[in-house]
């Protein structure tokens, strides 16, 4: 029987065991993620609500039954590994790896391993799934996550494009500027979800990356534990969504991070309405909106090349620069 270049560097590692995602994985899983970014000094977590939540609903780029591999040590989930496929908004198709591995377990050659089976199974997907896009192979990596970074360059990964996080470090002295001539914030109401969403996702049409936009991705993003219609501020100019903030809390990250801070997940203008100032606008009223709810500081994630100057708008609205991260690319091999 042939040997896979990946089952060949599996680590020899007593009791190791390597399954597909099962329903009821989530809590295992986020603890898996959440002592990955405690080891990295990164503040991202998540609970297993929001991991089952995330891949309840199988998608055509993603299903979790079948792109997320997990690996047992005494019947304990210790690494995993998972690829999603993405049609980027840059013209290519990206086949995109995520790999975590526990802190007791790294430098083992886990990593490794599990890299080199997303490849794997991304060839194989490449060579089920035909399209004209050129596809690549991809991940994501904090530069705090030096170990992950050393085994990508390794493996020949190069950095595409860099994002930030940002924090304001207190909300204190918001002031608040009015709001571009004929647009007003209204509370959104429960059968207009989906044309806040859709106004997101067509906002980002012009901005590089690529995401899943299908009515089970809507399904997800409405389901999230942490999702609360009341902390969003929306721009309306009559019944059109103009712009909007999609605010949350992260209340498993403040309770391990004894902050309490809010996020602007997603701020977005259409374009027809851009170069008016109403980015500002809703970037101070959420500010607002979240020192209301009794929090102390705010966190935002930016394309550090975004085409319409939102780092600059953000520093000059209190934040800074916190953390940098890359979006890194591979070639597949021809014929893969």
């Amino acid at each position: 029987m042939n040997t896979s270049a990946a089952e060949s560097i599996m680590p020899a590692i007593p009791g190791l065991t390597l399954r597909h995602y099962r329903r009821g994985d989530g809590a295992a899983l986020a603890e898996l993620e959440n002592a990955d970014n405690a080891a990295d000094g990164i503040h991202w977590r998540s609970t297993g609500e929001e991991t089952e939540n995330w891949y309840a609903r199988p998608t055509p780029g993603f299903d979790a039954t079948r792109d997320v591999l997990v690996v047992e040590l005494g019947g304990k989930i210790v690494a995993e590994t998972n690829v999603a496929r993405v049609d980027t908004t840059d013209g290519l198709r990206e086949y995109r790896i995520g790999c975590t591995v526990h802190p007791d377990l790294r430098r083992r050659g886990i990593g490794r391993w599990l890299l080199r089976l997303g490849e794997e199974a991304a060839a194989a997907r490449r060579h089920n799934e035909p399209t004209e896009l050129t596809s690549v192979l991809g991940t994501w990596c904090p530069e705090l996550r030096t170990g992950k970074l050393a085994l990508i360059e390794q493996e020949g990964y190069r950095p595409v494009r860099y994002f930030f996080d940002m924090e304001r470090p207190n909300l204190d002295g918001i002031v608040v500027p009015p709001m571009p001539d004929g647009l007003e914030v209204r509370p959104v109401a429960a059968d207009r979800l989906r044309q806040l969403w859709d106004a997101d996702i067509e906002a980002f049409l012009d901005h590089w990356g690529g995401f899943e936009a299908t009515d089970e991705r809507f399904e997800t993003w409405r389901s999230d534990p942490k999702f609360d219609p009341s902390l969003h501020v929306v721009a309306w100019d009559g019944d059109e969504v103009a712009g909007g903030v999609v605010n949350e809390v992260n209340e498993a990250e403040n309770e391990a991070t004894g902050k309490r801070q809010g996020w602007l997940a997603s701020v977005f203008v259409r374009r027809q309405w851009r170069r008016r100032g109403l980015a500002r606008a809703l970037v101070m009223r959420s500010l607002a909106v979240l020192r209301d709810r009794g929090l102390t500081s705010a966190g935002l994630g930016v394309d550090a090349d975004n085409p319409n100057a939102a780092l600059r708008l953000y520093v000059e609205c209190g934040f800074e620069v916190v953390m940098k991260s890359a979006a890194y690319r591979k070639p597949m091999e021809p014929g893969a």
